[in-house]
């Protein structure tokens, strides 16, 4: 007869698990903590990019509003106080009102391209006519919003045709007219950096629907043919790409915005030199408080706020994705994930440019550059997440119970038609 002590011991026994361990499992399996991960990052990467700005932006300031340093970060402040009451209506709003707006959304930003052309309203900025004038100072880049619009019109029409996906054809049509359009608006505005944005857009959302490999490939060999095609036909982007392999063979021509941004980065060290002693930001670094804020930071804050600074895109990343895998509703589950991708193929852009790992485009960093038309589509993106957590399994419940009254104990203290004394007896 055989008895449990004499079966062979083959399997060692488990190992008890870390406390650490076990406290960081048990708090990402919380309702609530993706919604609470993508606050905090959101905020953090606000007020870092509000206090660069000031810094990078007050030399510039000074000089070009007579004395004025403090200029160009009002103007970023009220972007700031206008965008967070818009993510916030979004973060209200549930994905049935998305859906209802993503094709307003989408023609009303193919719209804002199309008036870009018309003499007058189009207004260009540096060889780029992709600016809108609305009247006065108020200026709009209608291309940043399309990228939100763009997202919520993928994710709706593949929500729609979720049963049909398995269909190459119904994977691409009408999704890739529509973006080519999209993107071509943009590509005649001479705007490069931002076409190069849509078009990931365009391909992460067909690898998100799960595009076969063969499809997903071609679609990537014929889009890096376009980019390619545009390239070549401006001499001034074959400059910058000859100058991305060398930067710095002509520090004081082309090189020049790539040879003073590794400047800014070596001098940083591993703490920077401090908030608001930047060196590079007196004008050796053009475009420091938009597209080169990122070489300011690392100038400033030094390895660590750099790290700090990825550690932060990575956490919205991760929380992105989290949200993304954890709904069941497809709208949701695609329109999460394509956000995801914009807002971090927009990052590796900026960063590969500052680093030296890409050429120049003209990308801004998320939430960190300055610029309105960059921030309000963004921060609505952000409030987009902040909804589709709140919808996650356990959310709506968890939430409620954070809304229950503070002092509620207190209508229980006396019951209906009983005395005090009663009350107290019972107790």
């Amino acid at each position: 007869m055989t008895t449990i002590t004499d079966q062979p011991k083959d399997k060692k026994a488990a190992a008890p698990e870390r406390p650490w361990l076990a406290a960081i499992k048990d708090v990402l399996d919380r309702p609530l903590t993706s919604y609470h991960i993508l606050l905090g990052a959101t905020g953090l990467l606000l007020v870092l990019g509000l206090l660069m700005v000031l810094s990078a932006s007050s030399v510039l300031s000074y000089r070009a509003n007579q004395g004025n340093q403090y200029a160009i970060f009002y103007r970023q402040l009220i972007w700031v106080g206008v965008g967070l009451p818009m993510a916030y209506v979004a973060s209200r709003m549930t994905p049935r009102h998305f859906r209802m707006l993503a094709y307003v959304a989408l023609l009303g930003s193919v719209f804002l391209l199309v008036l870009t052309y018309v003499p007058g309203l189009g207004v260009g900025v540096k060889g780029n006519t992709n600016w809108l004038n609305l009247g006065g100072p108020l200026q709009i880049q209608p291309s940043e919003f399309a990228k939100l619009a763009l997202v919520m019109w993928c994710a709706d029409l593949y929500a729609r045709k979720q049963k049909l996906l398995t269909q190459w054809k119904h994977l691409l049509v009408p999704m890739v007219p529509v973006c080519g359009l999209v993107i071509a608006l943009v590509v005649g505005q001479h705007d490069l950096g931002t076409a190069l944005v849509l078009m990931a857009v365009m391909i992460g959302m067909i690898w998100i629907v799960g595009a076969p490999t063969r499809l997903f490939i071609a679609t990537i060999v014929v889009v890096g043919a376009i980019a390619a095609y545009f390239v070549s036909t401006a001499q001034h982007r074959m400059d910058r790409l000859m100058n991305f392999t060398n930067p710095l063979a002509d520090p004081g021509g082309v090189g020049w915005q790539a040879y003073h941004s590794f400047y800014a980065l070596s001098t940083g060290g591993w703490w920077g030199v401090g908030i608001g002693n930047s060196r590079q930001k007196w004008g050796n670094l053009p475009e420091a408080h938009t597209d080169f804020i990122f070489s300011v930071i690392g100038e400033e804050l030094g390895l660590i706020g750099s790290l700090t600074v990825l550690a932060l895109f990575l956490t919205l990343a991760y929380v992105g994705v989290r949200i993304a895998t954890r709904n069941s509703d497809p709208f949701v589950r695609y329109a999460a994930a394509g956000i995801t991708v914009w807002l971090m193929a927009q990052t590796l852009v900026n960063l590969g440019a500052v680093i030296g790992l890409l050429p120049i485009v003209g990308i801004p960093l998320p939430l960190l550059s300055y610029g309105g038309s960059a921030l309000l589509p963004t921060l609505i993106a952000i409030g987009m997440l902040l909804s589709f957590a709140k919808a996650e399994p356990g959310a709506q419940a968890a939430l409620k119970e954070l809304r229950r009254p503070r002092f509620g104990w207190m209508s229980s203290w006396r019951t209906p038609g009983r005395t005090g004394r009663e009350n107290t007896r019972e107790r």
